[in-house]
């Protein structure tokens, strides 16, 4: 498991994270939220956006939309499984 990058901001509405990017991220790889060295929960990849755009991955230094399965807040770590 290693960190891939974290929530700058999250969409209640939308169910939608602002994840800035440390390393590569692609659709179906599975992903770990954690926030002050706790496990949040697991979800799937199923889309990424940028600029409102789907892409299939994305990669150091990009700044993606990700829909999230549950509430994520400011400063969370994501990590790929």
């Amino acid at each position: 498991m290693f960190k891939v990058g974290k929530v700058s901001h999250y969409y209640d509405k939308l169910s939608v994270a602002i994840i800035d990017l440390d390393g590569t991220l692609s659709v179906g790889d599975n992903i770990k939220f954690i926030r002050g060295g706790e496990d949040l929960f697991e979800q799937k990849v199923e889309s990424i956006q940028i600029e409102h755009e789907k892409k299939d991955s994305a990669g150091k230094g990009d700044v993606i939309g990700l829909k999230t399965n549950e509430a994520v807040k400011e400063g969370t770590e994501v990590f790929k499984v």
